[in-house]
């Protein structure tokens, strides 16, 4: 069997405040709206060009206090994890996010 990784590292900005819920069970859980950008040269025109990529972040329990208490928007952050697709049903449609 072959060894696999899924590992993430994003350093970027919030684009919004961290938007913080706790469970009925009383788990705290934190979204993060995260921009990375990237800058190059275009070869045909040499005009600078730039594209931003937004990636949404979950903390939960004692991370997300921390998020909660320490992050606003704007903030660079820097964030290790896992990669995970989420996918839901609309109308009988399947989608991913």
């Amino acid at each position: 069997m072959s060894k696999t990784l899924n590992k993430v590292t994003l350093i970027g900005r919030l684009g919004l405040d961290p938007e913080i819920k706790v469970t009925p069970s009383g788990v705290t859980v934190a979204n993060l709206s995260i921009a990375t950008n990237e800058i190059w040269i275009d070869k045909n025109t040499q005009q600078k060009q730039e594209k931003t990529e937004w990636h949404r972040v979950i903390c939960w329990n004692k991370l997300a206090q921390i998020v909660q208490q320490y992050l606003k928007k704007g903030n660079l952050v820097y964030v290790e994890g896992k990669l995970q697709t989420r996918s839901y049903e609309s109308n009988g449609v399947k989608s991913r996010k």
